[in-house]
Formats: C-alpha cells, sequence, structure tokens
C-alpha cells in the first residue's frame, strides 16, 4: 500500500499553487438577500479553497484564493453564484510535486 503521508496533506500541496491575483473578482454573488435566506450555505462546505464565508449576516467571497474548479456554482442550489474564469493572464498556477 502506498503511503500518501509522505506527499503532505492537501494544504501543503495547495501553499506550493502560484496566484496572479486580478483586481477584478471572477465570482460575483447576485443576490444577498438569496444567500441570507439560504439554509445549507453548501457554497461554505464545498469549496476547498473556502473561498466564501459569513461575515455579519452575509457572505464574503474571497476570490484571491480561488482554485477555479467551479464546485461553488455548483453546490448553490439557488443559481446565485456567478462564476467566470479569470481575464487572462490572471487566476492560479498550479505547481505539481
Amino acid at each position: 500500500m502506498k503511503d500518501n503521508n509522505k506527499k503532505g496533506n492537501i494544504d501543503n500541496k495547495l501553499f506550493m499553487n502560484n496566484y496572479k491575483v486580478d483586481s477584478m473578482s471572477h465570482l460575483t454573488i447576485k443576490d444577498q438577500a438569496v444567500c441570507e435566506k439560504c439554509e445549507d450555505k453548501s457554497c461554505t462546505i464545498l469549496c476547498p479553497a473556502h473561498v466564501y464565508e459569513w461575515k455579519d449576516e452575509q457572505i464574503m467571497v474571497s476570490y484571491e484564493g480561488c482554485l477555479e474548479c467551479g464546485a461553488c456554482r455548483i453546490a448553490c442550489p439557488h443559481d446565485n453564484i456567478d462564476w467566470n474564469f479569470p481575464r487572462g493572464g490572471y487566476g492560479i498556477q498550479f505547481r505539481l510535486a
């Protein structure tokens, strides 16, 4: 059996990625009121980069660390996240170990 612990956990692997952060977000919440009524808050659970967080009764989007996987747009049962790829030259650059 292969020992996956030698290569590190997911946090260590995410740390190796490079980001070129755009001043303009590629993730937008369409309507905060929809998020306030959402019972599951699926985006806060399913996003592997923890981009979505509840703070002061509203959803905060920290797009700078987005992995561009699209899980949030699939997870949102209300189709309330406008997800696009970052503009050319911006976003994540994966580093493989």
